[in-house]
């Protein structure tokens, strides 16, 4: 297992030892001792998965706040992703920073994102499928979210007209999710 740190403290690209032959691959995608031993100690509790149809489909950019805040390892198992993590940790030297990494299926790569980020993606292919393991349970009171084209943020999203559910077309400004949660 390879583990390359990205820009932003805690995020993770994580590349697990592939093994082929002429029947195809194994790896493992998750090994808790190897992951202990790699300085990763996050007990997952949860797997979720999402299927989008079309190519330009966007969702995100999602977090929770509090105790129910999650840590999550994304991973693509069919098609591509542009996957985007925010640093919304105030005492970071990186806050309100941004990161994009590609996903592909065929690269068997995984994304860690700690708690305290805002995370969402646009799938680059159709037909896409995305697990995601979470340390944490939902809860919708603690959910929270910021509108994919904030200007403060000025996230370079590979499309201008994604396809958005309807909660994440009408999810407000950064400046304005910090003022509710009394940050700034």
């Amino acid at each position: 297992m390879k583990v390359i740190e990205l820009g932003l403290e805690g995020v993770k690209l994580i590349q697990s030892t592939i093994h082929l032959d002429k029947r195809g691959f194994f790896l493992e995608s998750y090994q808790q001792e190897a992951w202990n031993k790699a300085g990763i100690s996050v007990s997952f509790i949860q797997d979720n998965h999402s299927y989008s149809i079309q190519s330009g489909v966007l969702r995100g950019l999602h977090f929770q706040i509090g105790e129910a805040a999650q840590t999550k390892l994304i991973r693509v198992l069919t098609g591509e992703i542009y996957d985007v993590v925010v640093d919304l940790r105030p005492s970071s030297a990186t806050f309100k920073k941004w990161i994009a990494v590609t996903l592909r299926a065929e690269s068997h790569q995984q994304l860690l994102v700690p708690k305290g980020f805002a995370h969402g993606f646009c799938t680059l292919s159709p037909h896409t499928q995305v697990l995601y393991k979470v340390d944490q349970l939902y809860n919708r009171e603690m959910e929270r979210g910021v509108n994919w084209t904030d200007p403060e943020l000025g996230i370079t999203w590979p499309t201008s007209s994604p396809i958005l559910s309807e909660k994440d077309q009408q999810l407000p400004a950064l400046c304005e999710v910090l003022e509710e949660e009394g940050i700034v």
